[in-house]
């Protein structure tokens, strides 16, 4: 079980503590806390389950609020985990927003919230339907209310009474003017990709066209008696591409190298259906899944047996079930980078294509990237989009929809520090796009079907797959 609930800032003050048992657990555990992501850095935050010489700590981070959990007992850590995903949502979902200010003019919601949320260390109630019937969420007439009557607490005199039904996400007696219900495919691409580039660009450009005629006649080349490992490169395309250029072999050496490609979606749902729906939802090609979450209104043995998703949903907006699509082969656009320096300055040359065409327009593309600590200045240009270099030397190119008469590029002068002549260090580009009507990771809805329904529903489907952790090494 739970003993203690911290929500920390982005500096480490203490926000609100929560003690959830008798024993009581002091605040130093917190400075310890802080002291330990101060020594080792931002990295501590990416670790969810942290051991103190006297507590056992889980932490999530959620728009620079931390929500710390402490026991000194043996317990599941995804119980904890998820638990405290549960509660970042249920507050996120009720002040519109988590920052530091929106928490400190809501203590009263926070708490009542975990009140019901939490029992002597054991999550209770986490269903947000249930929760927006017990506590009303804040708004501007509730706090007239509270100010001119006194009252400051928002929890209901009566119990819902989805707290006693099997189904407890969902209310009771529901009643919509219009049946409806829309389902959304919403993907984020996540990828690695190694850009084939060299330093001194233009003396591998002057290697491969002095060995091109080797190349072309099928020899190996050799440079002072010995292969060498680039001209080796260039012997293995020229023998599977022998009536190609050398430029445009070139240009395939430096096509880049997917390290990873993978998709982490997620089914949305918007439900407004009167009654007790009870809907089925099937996919043309389930077995494209790797890892799989489903929300809690899933029966899992329709699942397991024939990869169907038979649930009562909550009323309203939801997510249904949370997927992983792993080894994918390629992306819907590349980012070719191309860096030359000499005499302490450097040609900068980007350029943005579409790789597969995905059948639908590509929008919101941006790429940033932060310029290595030996420039000095910098002067970028782009035949497309914008481009703008922040105080801290982050370089952000925004591209916006895809042009289907040229492709965008963004070429400059880097100016380097007084005495270096070359660039060292390259930088990663991240990029993000968003494409609208395609899934990605290939996954079709087959069908939605409603069991007994009160009146023909209205149905719609869509999907969206947008760039996520996608980067670009240089």
């Amino acid at each position: 079980m739970l003993q203690c609930i911290f929500l920390l800032s982005d500096s480490g003050e203490v926000l609100l503590e929560k003690q959830l048992t008798g024993h009581r657990v002091d605040r130093a555990i917190c400075d310890w806390f802080w002291d330990q992501i101060l020594t080792q850095g931002e990295s501590l935050k990416l670790v969810p389950v942290i051991a103190s010489p006297t507590h056992y700590l889980f932490q999530v981070v959620r728009e620079g609020i931390t929500f710390l959990a402490c026991t000194q007992v043996e317990m599941p850590p995804l119980m904890a985990i998820e638990f405290l995903c549960r509660v970042a949502d249920v507050l996120s979902n009720y002040l519109d927003g988590l920052n530091e200010d929106v928490i400190k003019d809501n203590f009263v919601i926070v708490y009542e919230l975990l009140d019901e949320m939490i029992d002597n260390g054991f999550p209770l109630t986490t269903e947000p339907n249930i929760l927006r019937e017990m506590i009303a969420p804040p708004n501007i007439v509730s706090k007239v209310l509270s100010v001119v009557t006194g009252s400051t607490s928002n929890v209901s005199n009566t119990l819902p009474g989805a707290t006693a039904s099997c189904v407890p996400w969902r209310k009771t007696d529901l009643k919509h003017a219009t049946n409806e219900v829309y389902v959304d495919l919403v993907e984020e691409m996540d990828a690695t990709i190694n850009s084939f580039v060299l330093p001194g660009f233009s003396v591998f450009l002057s290697l491969f066209l002095h060995y091109s005629g080797q190349l072309c006649s099928g020899s190996p080349v050799c440079i002072d008696g010995h292969p060498k490992q680039l001209a080796n490169v260039f012997y293995l395309y020229s023998l599977s591409c022998s009536d190609l250029s050398p430029l445009l072999i070139l240009l395939l050496l430096r096509d880049g190298n997917l390290v990873k490609c993978e998709i982490y979606g997620e089914v949305e749902v918007n439900s407004n259906l009167s009654g007790l729906p009870d809907l089925t939802l099937s996919f043309a090609n389930p077995l494209i899944f790797n890892d799989v979450r489903f929300h809690p209104c899933v029966r899992l043995r329709p699942w397991e047996a024939n990869q169907i998703l038979s649930f009562v949903p909550p009323d309203g907006q939801f997510t249904l079930m949370s997927y992983r699509v792993k080894k994918l082969k390629s992306t819907p656009i590349y980012v070719k980078p191309q860096f030359t320096s000499d005499s302490g300055t450097c040609r900068v040359s980007v350029l943005v294509g579409i790789r597969n065409d995905p059948g639908k327009s590509i929008d919101n593309i941006a790429v940033q990237f932060k310029l290595p600590p030996c420039v000095k200045s910098s002067d970028l240009s782009s035949n497309y989009g914008s481009v703008n270099v922040l105080a801290d030397k982050t370089c952000s190119w925004t591209i916006g929809r895809m042009p289907k008469d040229k492709a965008p590029s963004m070429s400059g002068t880097l100016v380097l520090e007084s005495g270096m002549d070359r660039l060292h260090v390259f930088p990663t580009f991240k990029v993000g796009f968003r494409i609208m009507g395609v899934a990605l990771s290939g996954l079709k809805i087959d069908k939605l079907d409603l069991k007994n329904p009160l009146s023909r529903p209205h149905k719609g489907f869509r999907a969206l797959t947008k760039g996520g952790e996608f980067e670009v090494r240089s």
